[in-house]
């Protein structure tokens, strides 16, 4: 018997379950865990309630019923250790329940950012359950449609399950009868171009939607980011994506094909099915040494999560940097780098303190935080530097390379640039008001009343 947490708001029984607990909540239902009287083992019910929703929200409340009674339908078809069992759906004029198999794991939503990456090899082998079962829905008539992290659970020993079949399409209908299709379905981020166009589906968009999760998994980002979502659509449909391998060096070259592959534009370049894609899983994955993986340093991305310079940058940005740049430690007096010397790597300073000089005259010293070097990379034409570099005390500072640099995301160059940009100005600007102390008075030209220039037409 299991013993129930403090119930608070929580109904004691829904139908004929027992409530334990709550487990989880999204924006439509709540799920809980139940006892069942005639199974021995607890179950998790997903439960919403009609009456708790505005009137003018009857329309939702039928689009609810809908995707509940699709959940139920496909249940009856499939039965594979990897997808998540239902045994009772239940819809009633003020709620609705699913009773499913209960599952103790996470959502892959955990393991998608950069500080809680998988090895390469456990991604690889969650992946391959998901095609195999994936497949094995496909051969019975059904298409997922809302592929997602969220709808992946897995557990401590790597089992997969996968949820959430309601927006399931039964493809032995046709689209335009089919009771389970609702426009618009599936969550952006990881839609394929033909469900965003909405084209008729086939099993290829469930495998372009895992293709966008192992993506995220393998570099805790999303192959395509955007500012709002007609960018977003716009990149699903027209650009390329990143090459994992250069965005996460632990990822073998060999994935980059896969990815590559499962995210075609082209139906008839993407995989065919699931166990094709699993195939090619399985190549790469039997080249990996499971003994290479080194957890990420998540004391040195807090370092630079806190300096002003990467204000502008998002976590998963700044975990970027972080991969593609060396950690420098230097003692005083050590040269970074020399005047006319043709290099431009580049330096955010974390501890320490440098000189800046030009021809042998100090210009200036610069403290935690402060960037040095970068006038040889902004060169487009000379790629020199312009100053030199000595450390006056010992120095731990952050080396960006523009070899790695050109490999970053586009995101991240463009950061880059603008906060170089913009460093540039306010230094050039300080610079300007010491060469200003003791020169002549400036002239001093007319301003009108309002504050605008005073300009005057002059006649030829």
């Amino acid at each position: 018997m299991i013993r129930p947490a403090d119930m608070g708001d929580i109904p004691q029984k829904i139908g004929k379950y027992r409530i334990v607990k709550e487990i989880g909540r999204g924006a439509t239902a709540i799920v809980y865990l139940a006892e069942n009287p005639h199974y021995p083992e607890p179950v998790a019910v997903k439960h919403v309630k009609f009456a708790d929703r505005a009137k003018d929200e009857a329309k939702w409340n039928r689009r609810l019923v809908k995707l509940l009674k699709a959940e139920k339908a496909v249940a009856t078809r499939l039965d594979h250790p990897n997808i998540i069992r239902i045994f009772d759906a239940v819809i009633e004029p003020e709620e609705a329940y699913v009773v499913m198999e209960y599952f103790p794991g996470d959502s892959l939503e955990r393991y998608c950012s950069y500080e809680r990456l998988l090895p390469v090899h456990r991604t690889i082998s969650i992946i391959f359950k998901c095609c195999m079962a994936l497949d094995y829905a496909y051969r019975h008539g059904i298409v997922h449609r809302d592929i997602k992290p969220a709808n992946i659970l897995v557990d401590e020993h790597d089992n997969v399950k996968i949820t959430d079949f309601g927006l399931a399409m039964n493809v032995d209908k046709k689209i335009q009868t089919d009771s389970t299709f609702i426009m618009g379905v599936g969550s952006p981020a990881y839609m394929s171009p033909e469900q965003i166009k909405n084209y008729p589906l086939n099993q290829k968009t469930d495998l372009y939607s895992l293709g966008v999760v192992l993506f995220h998994m393998l570099c805790g980002r999303l192959p395509f980011r955007a500012g709002n979502p007609a960018q977003l659509i716009y990149k699903i449909i027209n650009a390329d994506p990143p090459s994992v391998s250069q965005l996460n060096p632990d990822v073998p070259e060999q994935m980059d094909a896969v990815v590559r592959k499962a995210l075609e534009k082209d139906l008839y370049s993407r995989y065919k099915n699931g166990a094709e894609f699993a195939k090619d899983l399985s190549a790469v994955r039997y080249k990996i040494l499971d003994d290479k993986y080194v957890p990420p340093d998540t004391s040195r991305f807090s370092v630079l999560r806190k300096l002003a310079f990467f204000t502008e940058f998002d976590d998963v940005e700044v975990w970027e940097v972080l991969r593609m740049s060396a950690w420098r430690r230097v003692d005083e007096y050590t040269t970074l780098m020399r005047e006319g010397d043709a290099d431009q790597r580049f330096g955010i300073l974390l501890e320490g303190e440098v000189e800046i000089s030009v021809k042998d005259k100090r210009i200036m010293t610069l403290g935690p935080g402060e960037v040095f070097g970068e006038q040889a990379w902004m060169d487009q034409r000379e790629h020199r530097h312009r100053l030199s570099v000595v450390s006056i005390k010992p120095v731990t500072y952050l080396e960006l390379n523009p070899a790695a640099l050109a490999l970053a995301s586009e995101e991240v160059r463009e950061l880059f640039r603008n906060q170089l940009s913009s460093l540039a100005v306010e230094r050039l600007g300080a610079m300007a008001e010491r060469l200003a102390e003791g020169a002549e008075p400036a002239t001093r030209g007319n301003y009108t009343a309002t504050g605008g220039l005073d300009l005057q037409l002059v006649e030829d």
